[in-house]
């Protein structure tokens, strides 16, 4: 029996269908309705699912969902194997916990550090025995341009460019491709040096929207051979999360 699995975003939801532990299908929406999950479970025997949101509003189609297929709401207390030492656990988003989690179910007997490069960047890290005591939030790639271009007169809004591979700027645009493409290179791997430092072995684990972008970002630094690109983590972490669910 199959199971759905919904992660609510700032900018997108995702969906996917699992069974057991293996991704059947993902779906991406930025405007999601119930005619839309309906399409991709279609024929499916689908027998749970469970949603996360880092938003406050319920989604219309929420309710709706749940007549159909048993719903349950991800909460924190369903993090499973992670020590949440977090000094303010009410306050810590749902995204962060559920991807150090999926990191977790992933590879379970090591440390990892979770680079989620979404709306804002967050780096997470939880030990080998599964121990997480926090992480830093910082502004994402789209943000860093339209702040630029929002807080000042004269600055353009500027697009990233994967093939801006230069060490400086040499016009506006590219002065502010750099300053925000190089910075994040620079921004990543002394996050990384600094938990290197006390874990070597740890996994360096890259996901979210700008995944991949990031990844091209990252091609010539010294980790990128042993940063692993995982896009689906918090998918199948909340997968984790409800294949252990008791109803």
């Amino acid at each position: 029996m199959a199971s759905l699995v919904i992660d609510i975003g700032n900018s997108y939801t995702k969906a996917a269908v699992f069974e057991g532990n293996e991704l059947l299908k993902v779906e991406y929406y930025q405007k999601p309705d119930l005619k839309q999950f309906n399409e991709l479970i279609a024929g499916r025997d689908i027998g749970k699912a469970i949603i996360s949101s880092v938003k406050k509003d319920k989604a219309n189609w929420q309710d709706e969902l749940s007549t159909r297929v048993p719903t349950v709401n991800f909460t924190r207390d369903m993090a499973v194997g992670i020590n949440n030492h977090y000094r303010t656990p009410q306050t810590l988003g749902i995204d962060r916990l559920v991807a150090v989690m999926g990191a977790r179910c992933l590879y379970p007997d090591a440390a990892n550090l979770v680079i989620d490069a979404g709306t804002c960047i967050t780096y997470d890290y939880v030990d080998a025995y599964g121990n997480y005591y926090g992480g830093s939030i910082s502004p994402g790639l789209q943000m860093r341009f339209k702040a630029m271009h929002n807080y000042t007169s004269a600055l353009p809004l500027v697009n990233a460019d994967e093939n801006f591979d230069s060490p400086f700027g040499y016009d506006t645009e590219t002065a502010m491709r750099s300053g925000v493409q190089n910075g994040l290179i620079y921004e990543i791997t002394g996050f990384i040096q600094s938990y290197a430092a006390n874990s070597p072995a740890m996994n360096m684990i890259l996901t979210g929207g700008d995944g991949i972008f990031f990844d091209t970002l990252l091609k010539n630094s010294i980790f990128a051979p042993y940063i692993k690109n995982e896009p689906y983590l918090v998918l199948k972490g909340l997968n984790a999360a409800i294949q252990q669910h008791n109803d």
